[in-house]
């Protein structure tokens, strides 16, 4: 299937929010996600299924000084 993962089209056969952010390895790491413009909390990621044209928005913290 076909989602867009910040504004970008990207092919994915991952079924749900967890796997993507496995696949994308952030999982441990500091995030955000949103889904269709809703807020996804992390306890959520694993429920929450993908559908073909979702729009994901995925913002990690970044530490520096």
């Amino acid at each position: 299937m076909q989602i867009f993962l910040n504004g970008e089209p990207q092919d994915t056969s991952c079924q749900n929010l967890l796997q993507l952010i496995q696949e994308l390895s952030l999982e441990g790491k500091r995030f955000a996600v949103e889904m269709n413009e809703m807020i996804i909390s992390k306890s959520k990621l694993e429920q929450t299924q993908l559908s073909d044209k979702d729009r994901i928005e995925i913002i990690h913290a970044v530490g520096g000084g």
